[in-house]
């Protein structure tokens, strides 16, 4: 039986595209929450790539600071192609995780990485999407045993 929850956080998202597949991602991997932060977004609605249309089944916040918004005994988690990450397929997830997700054309700074626990990466030989970055990342976490 899988146990726990886990919210995605997408940090300052560029397109609206991602954001979509994102969304879906969240609602095919069993998401608790989504939080969007950041100036880009400013209202969620009819995306063509949220095909499932997620944001009415999971419950979306639009937010300034995502950080502000980590629920209780949540483990704060950078995603990103950071110094000192831990590969994917040896990371253990907690029971209750808060993956944070940077803008296609940044990385996620000091602001994010110095308040999360753990810092994650995906073994690639670039970088990928935002929304590919999340189905990887709830894939894992499903495959490993937690929802």
């Amino acid at each position: 039986m899988s146990r726990g929850y886990a919210v995605v956080a997408l940090d300052n998202p560029k397109s609206v595209v991602n954001v979509g597949s994102a969304l879906r991602a969240a609602q095919c991997y069993g998401a608790s929450l989504i939080l969007i932060g950041g100036p880009r977004m400013q209202r969620i609605g009819k995306i063509a790539t949220d095909t499932m249309k997620a944001y009415r089944h999971i419950p979306v916040m639009m937010v300034d600071d995502v950080m502000a918004h980590i629920p209780y005994d949540c483990v704060p988690i950078a995603v990103d192609l950071l110094e000192g990450a831990r590969s994917l397929p040896s990371y253990t997830h907690p029971e209750r995780a808060f993956y944070v997700f940077g803008a296609e054309d940044a990385t996620l700074g000091k602001r994010i990485t110095d308040k999360c626990r753990d810092k994650i990466m995906v073994p690639t030989i670039g970088c990928m999407n935002l929304a590919a970055s999340v189905n990887v990342i709830l894939y894992d976490r499903l495959a490993k045993g937690l929802k």
